[in-house]
């Protein structure tokens, strides 16, 4: 099996990473995300005109490789965009399932006019599989959802959202509703991102495709967007880790630098063994995906894992950066503070290990 990326997968790469360095340093996040909309319609602009919010509407052109590709570099530089959460994961359900009228807004979602969130999760749902409580009704050939959506990534600001009903048979089926008709109530979360909590009262709802049991169809996308989330955590840890071996170099104490103390350099070890750990994961559930798998085990390994190593390389940095490490004029603690909110966003570490216990005695029976 071949690890290395292909030449246009390297090209995607270093285009996203000289994009988002030139737009993103630690003064100018703590601006953008200080402002109303938390993020930059002029970086939006750029990511669309070298085809980023169109990644993974065509498979014959790119899959998951190439999201997770991108993803890596938008936690790198922690940039806010809501790459994921507004643009390619609702594009890529759209893409998959959608009716070619609801495909015509494929176009407007590459370009960035228009921007569309998966509207799942619900407020105690502590793993992306659990039953969902909104309930969509139908008489005749009109639909509507009723329920509460919470939190929803990009919710704050989407035209379109894909919300996700149990309709009368007691299926799971995927709903196409306008933004303006929903209730929401929009917030910035801990981490600088911005979310809404999305109440639908007999919202007017049009079916993804013609309706039916949608419930692989939600489970594919809600890995896709595990994976993603996966990715850009392994870029957080990346940086995390070189700016804190960068200072453990540079930082001097009792006329030495940092890396001379033994105990330091191997506390520094650590943290790359999580990070190879989480990348390795990472992998696997991105080609796992590209090889058209969608097993949830892979998923909530992936997770697991990341979530795991997350913990540990934040709270390592900013332990390791002493005070500094907790400023917000330096980039670490905000770091840290992604990689705890990637965690808790479907389904936590301990969510995920609760999953895979479920599916030991699949495991020992193969």
């Amino acid at each position: 099996m071949n690890f290395d990326l292909t030449d246009e997968q390297q090209l995607l790469r270093d285009t996203t990473r000289e994009l988002l360095a030139r737009s993103y340093d630690i003064e100018r996040l703590n601006k953008v995300r200080d402002t109303d909309l938390g993020w930059s319609r002029e970086v939006w602009k750029q990511l669309a005109d070298v085809g980023i919010l169109g990644l993974g509407q065509d498979p014959e052109e790119s899959g998951q490789i190439e999201i997770t590709t991108v993803m890596t570099e938008v936690g790198r530089r922690l940039a806010p965009e809501p790459v994921a959460s507004a643009a390619l994961i609702a594009g890529g359900l759209i893409a998959e399932v959608g009716a070619e009228q609801q495909k015509q807004l494929l176009d407007d979602i590459a370009s960035g006019d228009v921007l569309a969130a998966l509207a799942h999760t619900e407020a105690g749902m502590r793993s992306p599989w659990e039953e969902v409580t909104t309930r969509a009704a139908n008489e005749g050939e009109a639909w509507t959802v009723t329920g509460h959506k919470h939190p929803v990534m990009g919710g704050d600001v989407a035209d379109v959202l894909i919300v996700s009903a149990t309709v009368p048979d007691g299926s799971v089926g995927l709903f196409v509703v306008d933004g303006s008709g929903a209730q929401r109530q929009a917030y910035r979360t801990f981490d600088g991102q911005r979310g809404a909590e999305i109440t639908l009262d007999a919202t007017a709802a049009e079916p993804l495709n013609l309706g039916g049991d949608a419930t692989q169809n939600l489970a594919r996308t809600l890995i896709r967007y595990q994976s993603a989330l996966c990715a850009e955590a392994v870029g957080a840890m990346e940086e995390a880790l070189r700016l804190t071996t960068e200072y453990l170099t540079s930082r001097k104490q009792f006329g030495v630098t940092l890396n001379t103390f033994q105990t330091l350099t191997h506390r520094a070890a650590d943290m790359y063994v999580s990070l190879e750990l989480a990348r390795s994961m990472n992998s696997y559930a991105a080609m796992s995906i590209a090889s058209g798998v969608y097993d949830p085990v892979i998923a909530s390994r992936a997770k697991l894992q990341i979530g795991r190593s997350g913990r540990h390389i934040a709270q390592e940095a900013i332990q390791l950066h002493g005070g500094i490490g907790m400023t917000a004029e330096y980039p670490v603690g905000h770091y840290a503070a992604r990689l705890t909110a990637i965690d808790n966003t479907l389904g936590t570490a301990d969510d995920h290990l609760r999953t895979l216990i479920t599916h030991i005695d699949e495991a020992a029976s193969v």
